[in-house]
């Protein structure tokens, strides 16, 4: 699989013959001033939670490319009233048939608004299953066992956690994310956006490789196979 990194919580995955884009905050990150939004491809965007640093840029790219929105049942649902044609607003456990192959919504351990201040519902993550592999993306969360539970039912070929602290998981609960859910590689995201969450680089990648992990850092823009 194709992945590329667009800063912050944001990257795009080509998986299934489609462009799957997941939460995209591009335009307001001065970390990313180099990508064009305008240019940016997306079958599907997948969208974890409310936040703005989520979701700043999901009704641009959703109007541009007629992109499906799938998202948790509240921010589905904003997303509608702000007029995307296209929404599949799922809930946590459930999982669809998509062109691609399956989506499963999975819990995660944070909070959610919308930038207006309405309810977010809960945020989630995302199991992704398709002919090229599966992966998983955490969505921001802290560390929790429920992640076991993706260990046991789906084999991964990566997976995806935020690792900057503060907000979200650091890169010692990361680690120990990656043992729940049986992957010996994932990337790291949701890092050096703001002074709070300034990622020492050196010091998580040495604490992955002393852990038995591959710790995936790839610059904004950067495109890897996966």
């Amino acid at each position: 699989m194709n992945f590329t990194y667009y800063g912050h919580a944001c990257f795009s995955v080509q998986a299934g013959g489609k462009t799957l884009l997941f939460d995209p905050f591009i335009s307001p990150n001065p970390l990313a001033k180099k990508i064009d939004v305008a240019k940016i491809a997306a079958d599907f965007i997948l969208v974890s939670h409310g936040h703005g640093d989520h979701v700043a840029d999901v009704i641009d790219i959703a109007k541009r490319t007629g992109a499906t929105v799938i998202a948790p049942y509240e921010v589905g649902s904003w997303f509608e009233n702000k007029g995307v044609k296209n929404v599949q607003a799922m809930n946590h456990g459930g999982a669809a048939r998509i062109d691609f192959g399956r989506v499963k919504l999975t819990s995660a351990i944070h909070s959610s608004s919308m930038p207006d201040g309405s309810y977010g519902g809960n945020p989630c993550g995302f199991v992704v299953e398709s002919a090229d592999g599966a992966f998983y993306y955490s969505g921001d969360t802290a560390l929790t066992s429920d992640m076991k539970l993706v260990g046991e039912t789906s084999r991964l070929s990566f997976a995806v956690f935020p690792i900057g602290d503060f907000f979200t998981m650091g890169i010692d609960d990361a680690l120990r994310a990656a043992d729940f859910v049986g992957v010996s590689r994932f990337v790291g995201v949701h890092y050096d956006t703001f002074p709070p969450i300034k990622l020492d680089h050196e010091a998580a990648l040495k604490a992955a490789q002393a852990a038995g992990k591959e710790l995936l850092l790839p610059a904004i823009g950067e495109s890897i196979n996966i």
